[in-house]
């Protein structure tokens, strides 16, 4: 029994990363998750965690403890803003393809966040979602949580962080991360702008021709033909962001953990 007692401040400081992780990671946060499943999930991989991890002295729990609660939490939030900082790319890929097709009037509700989100948008990332299940990016997105507990110890309250690291670092991440944005909208909105530069064109040449009425639906007819053609290029470049977003996870732990 003592025994016990001495370890459970270990085993809620794992309870706390990861419960703080599942509430804000891709797939894990959906709204259409019970919040009993997260703090389930959390509580048998914490077991899992804490069974096979080298503990060191025990840890009381003082005044002191809040703040390993604190990091705990920082840590995981951490994390699982990083993973679904990346995922979210998908979105402002989408955002960009709206605006050139018409439909950046019309929004539709993230049963994730509960905000508006571009119709694209949300389309492209519902399929990241399920991609992201096929490859069992999951299951990589733990793996990553589990390897934080090796390189930032539980026990341990201090950073190896020097100054400017951690801001550096999500600043790139930021940059990336709307570089790929680009890169996944650039076909449709390059092909949009052909096709808005033909209209243009058209208007001169032909001035009785109501372009307004033929553009809308052109744009959109030329939009969902180029979302059915680039589709293997876009389940490629989804496989380049969720390695991207695995590795940024690492990268964070290794920042942090020094």
């Amino acid at each position: 029994m003592d025994v016990i007692l001495e370890m459970l401040p270990y085993f809620l400081l794992m309870f706390v990363r990861l419960l703080s992780f599942f509430l804000i990671a891709p797939l894990f946060s959906m709204r259409g998750v019970p919040g009993q499943f997260k703090v389930g999930i959390s509580f048998f991989i914490a077991l899992i965690a804490f069974s096979v991890s080298s503990l060191g002295e025990p840890i009381v729990m003082d005044s002191g403890y809040i703040f390993l609660i604190l990091k705990e939490v920082g840590v995981g939030v951490s994390l699982g803003f990083t993973a679904a900082l990346l995922l979210y790319t998908v979105q402002v890929a989408g955002a960009f393809i709206d605006f050139q097709m018409g439909f950046a009037i019309a929004n539709v509700i993230d049963p994730q966040t509960g905000a508006q989100v571009p119709i694209i948008g949300q389309f492209k990332y519902m399929l990241a979602l399920l991609f992201l299940l096929v490859v069992d990016g999951h299951h990589l997105m733990l793996d990553g949580v589990m390897r934080s507990f090796q390189l930032i110890p539980v026990e341990i309250i201090s950073f190896s962080i020097e100054n400017g690291d951690i801001t550096q670092y999500m600043t790139t991440l930021f940059i990336q991360m709307f570089v790929i944005a680009l890169q996944m909208a650039l076909p449709i909105v390059g092909a949009l702008f052909l096709v808005d530069i033909a209209l243009g064109i058209l208007a001169k040449t032909v001035p009785q021709l109501n372009i307004f009425a033929v553009g809308l639906p052109l744009k959109i007819v030329v939009g969902f033909i180029m979302l059915v053609v680039i589709m293997p290029i876009f389940f490629y470049l989804l496989k380049i962001l969720f390695e991207k977003m695995i590795t940024s996870m690492l990268e964070l732990i290794q920042l942090i953990g020094g």
